[in-house]
């Protein structure tokens, strides 16, 4: 009979779990994307740089401007988390 007293939760005990794991969740997805996208961004830069020397400073500029774009998804990201709480 005791054992089953170990399951009552507290009122809001789940809605607050599930709410740690959502932003969990989306955080992590929201991560996931960006990450990927600025190993393709750096890794194609670093291709063009080798292929044509001459032009790696507009190369470098322009990798510099897509890694911000991308990184600007993962902040969205990480400010939703915090709204969903």
């Amino acid at each position: 009979m005791h054992d089953m007293l170990l399951a009552v939760q507290n009122a809001g005990e789940l809605q607050k779990g599930l709410t740690a794991l959502g932003r969990g969740v989306v955080y992590g997805g929201a991560a996931i994307g960006p990450g990927i996208g600025i190993g393709l961004v750096v890794g194609n830069a670093i291709s063009a740089m080798a292929r044509q020397p001459e032009s790696a400073g507009m190369v470098r500029t322009t990798m510099f401007l897509g890694i911000a774009f991308t990184e600007a998804l993962a902040l969205f990201g990480f400010v939703l988390a915090f709204i969903i709480s």
